[in-house]
């Protein structure tokens, strides 16, 4: 689980030197009861969702995630997808505006099958 507190930098290579976080940096809570195989966050509705946020760790029910952006990063207008572990199936949200929000918690309801994300 320690692994999963060290910041993740969306261009995957982490720095000592970058105190200040990008205005744009969440937490990822995972609440869904199931693991999490992949994270991707992508500016608002891109074609291509780029690199697993979270590399080859796992993000399990109950744990979260702090991902950080580069400070030079202007857009506020992002997309989230989170991969399940069990079956390879997905959640997809766009447009979130991550210069508003600090903190995404993640559910799943099996009785609607929807995995719902709410945002502070």
């Amino acid at each position: 689980m320690g692994r999963l507190f060290a910041a993740l930098l969306l261009s995957g290579i982490a720095s000592s030197a970058i105190a200040a976080e990008a205005k744009q940096d969440f937490t990822l809570v995972n609440k869904t009861g199931y693991e999490l195989n992949a994270v991707y966050v992508s500016p608002g509705h891109a074609d291509a969702w780029g690199e697993d946020v979270m590399g080859q760790d796992i993000l399990g029910d109950g744990e979260s995630v702090h991902v950080t952006f580069k400070r030079a990063e202007k857009s506020c207008q992002w997309d989230l997808k989170v991969i399940y572990t069990e079956d390879d199936s997905s959640a997809v949200w766009h447009d979130i505006d991550l210069c508003s929000v600090s903190k995404i918690t993640i559910r799943y309801n099996r009785k609607s099958d929807k995995t719902t994300a709410s945002y502070e």
